[in-house]
């Protein structure tokens, strides 16, 4: 599990192991951490051109010891102070000592232009807000020179806890964080910023909390969460879900939902809608049924939304799931015509799977709104609907229900890709995601795991474009690929 905390966290955190060491030795850990990772970035350090941009905090202070380590190491160092009066005065004296030098205000943006790596170290956690002029100047200076961008702890401009991005902000190859992930690290925008990312241990983990604020499933994860059937089971016992999709007009929606259902760890799938000689033909071991949802037979859970239309019929079925005692899945055209009573009155679980535009609706913002603050719109979509949401895009974010359990920490999908953004995928989304509702799984559970192997399913096809139905196609293998790297 990757685990991410607040800057409030973070910094209580280092306070109280500060108290315990000598003055000065966590920043002398950052400091090496981030001089072994810069150096790992060249390929000999001996006679390489490196920049500090130094900011007041003590992320400069960071990098300013990281440039003394790298110049005792034969590289050229020069540090540009952007507020020399406030500079680490221990950390510029040690690169000072160690041959390293300042740059004069005439010739930083050479220096800048010049160097093989730039380290960013301007402004510290607590940042907020874009950058001033003469940070963004020499930050857009490093980009055109082609050096390899290095942020200290996370790029200057961005906010650590939100991944919000207002202005202008340093966007790095590579960010050096010290004792945690922060949440704007793992979230988009600010994750676009940040580069690969590396995390140097400098001794926090036992001053940090159990509960961190964001998280980041990784196999072993969602392996021990993935059902698997008892000698025992049967096709009821495993579970089975319910899809309500497709119309006259989308018949293709049910199809690629059911798809998606039926990898996704259900022991059957019912179908209860206008598409069913669509279901049957692509899909002959589907459960069908002509009549109301209700009436289709048992079910663990419900998936309803994909291409239903805003006829009567729809609002109908998706009234009668609504008030079924099951879990359920909203998406698509369920978002739209969702009661947000009928939704907040439910006593099972229930799931929101928009993207940004429906989000947008949902909460009465503007689409840019949502997808600058990604964290907030999702925790305010379930706070709003007592529901779990999961917030489609760039960076999905999943928010859990208010009491619910986990629901202070959100989960962010590490496995997803742009190639994603192709028509019919949210419907393998969800039947993939409702299913694994049926077989037991919570639904914060379930949002997290189906949106991890719906990611990965979408990189085992590659950086080319891909296909709904290629989608559910790779699912069973990134399954069966899971548990074998789990062991």
């Amino acid at each position: 599990m990757r685990t991410a905390y607040s800057v409030e966290t973070v910094r209580a955190a280092e306070r109280a192991l500060m108290a315990q060491l000598p003055h000065g030795a966590l920043m002398q850990r950052a400091a090496a951490g981030l001089a072994a990772a810069c150096a790992g970035l060249l390929r000999r350090v001996y006679g390489a051109r490196i920049a500090l941009l130094v900011g007041s905090g003590d992320n400069g202070g960071d990098a300013l010891y990281a440039g003394a380590r790298l110049a005792r190491r034969g590289a050229g160092v020069t540090a540009v102070l952007l507020n020399p009066e406030r500079a680490h005065a221990e950390g510029l004296a040690a690169l000072l000592a160690a041959g390293g030098r300042v740059a004069s205000a005439e010739a930083a943006d050479r220096a800048v232009r010049g160097a093989d790596v730039v380290i960013d170290g301007i402004v510290g956690i607590g940042g907020r807000g874009g950058l001033r002029p003469d940070a963004a100047q020499l930050a857009r200076a490093a980009s055109d020179g082609g050096a390899v961008i290095v942020s200290v702890d996370l790029p200057s401009g961005v906010d650590a806890d939100t991944g919000e991005v207002r202005g202008t902000a340093v966007r790095a190859d590579a960010t050096v964080t010290f004792g945690a992930y922060k949440p704007g690290l793992l979230i988009d925008p600010a994750r676009e910023h940040a580069g690969a990312l590396r995390l140097v241990d400098i001794g926090l983990a036992a001053e940090l909390p159990a509960r961190p604020d964001a998280e980041a499933l990784q196999h072993a994860d969602v392996a021990a969460l993935l059902p698997r059937p008892a000698a025992e089971s049967d096709k009821y016992r495993r579970g089975v879900v319910g899809v309500v999709a497709g119309s006259a007009s989308y018949p293709g929606a049910a199809v690629l939902a059911v798809a998606g259902a039926l990898h996704g760890g259900a022991g059957a799938v019912r179908y209860a809608g206008p598409a069913a000689d669509a279901v049957i033909a692509r899909f002959p071991e589907t459960l069908v049924s002509s009549g109301p949802p209700s009436k289709a037979g048992r079910v663990q859970a419900w998936v309803v939304g994909p291409g239903l239309g805003d006829g009567t019929d729809a609002r109908q079925a998706l009234e009668d799931v609504l008030a079924s005692d099951v879990p359920v899945l909203v998406d698509a055209d369920g978002l739209r015509l969702m009661s947000p009573d009928a939704v907040r009155a439910r006593t099972a679980e229930t799931v929101l799977t928009p993207h940004a535009g429906e989000a947008a609706a949902l909460l009465g913002v503007s689409r840019e709104r949502v997808e600058a603050g990604r964290l907030a719109a999702a925790r305010a979509l379930a706070e709003r609907f007592g529901a779990t949401a999961l917030l489609k895009g760039s960076t999905t974010v999943i928010a859990a229900a208010p009491g619910s359990r986990g629901h202070h920490t959100v989960r962010v999908n590490p496995t997803g890709t742009p190639w994603l953004a192709t028509a019919g995928s949210g419907d393998v989304l969800s039947g993939l995601t409702g299913s694994l509702l049926a077989a037991g799984l919570s639904g914060r559970d379930a949002a997290s795991v189906g949106a991890y192997l719906h990611g990965l399913a979408a990189r085992e096809l590659g950086e080319a474009p891909l296909t709904a139905v290629g989608v559910a196609e790779e699912l069973r293998g990134v399954w069966r690929d899971v548990l074998t790297a789990a062991g």
